[in-house]
């Protein structure tokens, strides 16, 4: 009888231990913090989960993903970093731009942190060097900064009259200000005259693309801009409305019906971040992990925007193309 009763009283006992078990497998499963500068999920965030499992990673199953989301209104950034420091997350992805990378570095010196960005991370202050980044941050760089007077180049080309060149900046981004920098720079080179149109709001649209009709603007270029990305439909009918040859920085908006896009690919820049999200949750050290960036970029052209702008492109533009959107 007493061998019977201890028997109950350890199976009572395991079965009371099983759920505490559970919970602490449970509260094992690591997590990572998104931080963003863009608002609610984007094209961005599948490839990125892509990057995850490939590591071995999967959202609900091993590992939880904390998303915080600036919507664009980068002086949020910090406190958002803040948010999930205090969460006590495992790795920080900041991700679009430098601004929460460089928000989430302020917050903390120990939580590794992997960016995402079109910037060049040594000059904006993430990382000390491309090779070894150093300290608890390293990342991708798209470099789309520094390949921006390549894309006036190409405008140029498609746009060969075009005397008067128009930048849409936000003047809000921590980055505008080295974009226009760049450009300035590029445009007198080329012996033309620039235009900084500012836009921060969607609401000003409308007066700044019809500024550029009493300015002479003759093609334009698109920063790469977060909420630019989310009004694309309308910037891409304005610049349509008013007959404006332009120039974006993703894919997406040439898609959209969008002139010419040029740059590296966004959706593998954030499959990388994953990969090297799963890499660090693995035991990596950040310090360890240089700096990812891209081998090649993506030339894509709209055949039919071209043709309702009146404007042919030439052969030396569609062999270069790596894409042809007709």
């Amino acid at each position: 009888m007493s061998t019977r009763r201890e028997f109950i009283t350890l199976l009572g006992g395991a079965a009371a231990a099983w759920p505490l078990a559970a919970r602490a497998q449970q509260a094992a499963i690591p997590v990572v913090g998104l931080l963003d500068a863009t608002s609610l999920p984007h094209a961005g965030i599948a490839p990125l989960l892509r990057g995850l499992s490939e590591t071995g990673y999967v959202e609900g199953r091993n590992v939880a993903i904390e998303y915080r989301w600036a919507e664009g209104k980068y002086d949020r950034l910090p406190a958002l970093a803040a948010d999930l420091v205090r969460h006590q997350v495992n790795v920080i992805a900041a991700c679009v731009t430098s601004a929460p990378g460089l928000a989430a570095k302020a917050a903390t010196s120990t939580i590794p942190i992997v960016f995402q960005t079109g910037g060049d991370p040594v000059k904006d202050g993430l990382v000390a060097s491309m090779n070894r980044p150093g300290g608890n941050v390293t990342g991708v760089s798209r470099l789309a900064v520094t390949i921006a007077p390549k894309r006036l180049e190409l405008l140029r080309e498609l746009s060969p009259k075009a005397t008067v060149i128009g930048l849409l900046v936000n003047p809000t981004n921590p980055r505008s200000e080295l974009v226009v920098q760049q450009i300035e720079e590029a445009v007198r080179a080329l012996g033309l005259r620039l235009h900084v149109l500012k836009v921060s709001t969607e609401g000003e649209l409308d007066s700044v693309f019809a500024s550029l009709v009493q300015l002479g603007v003759g093609a334009l270029l698109i920063a790469q801009e977060p909420s630019y990305f989310r009004w694309r439909e309308q910037i891409i009918a304005l610049a349509a409305r008013h007959g404006i040859p332009t120039t974006y920085g993703q894919r997406e908006y040439v898609a959209a019906g969008g002139l010419m896009s040029y740059d590296a690919s966004v959706a593998d820049s954030f499959r990388q971040v994953g990969v090297y999200v799963g890499r660090i949750l693995k035991g990596e050290k950040p310090a360890d992990l240089p700096v990812m960036q891209p081998t090649t970029f993506e030339l894509v052209l709209n055949l039919k925007t071209a043709k309702a702008l009146g404007l042919e492109i030439p052969e030396k533009l569609l062999a270069l193309a790596d894409e042809v959107i007709e």
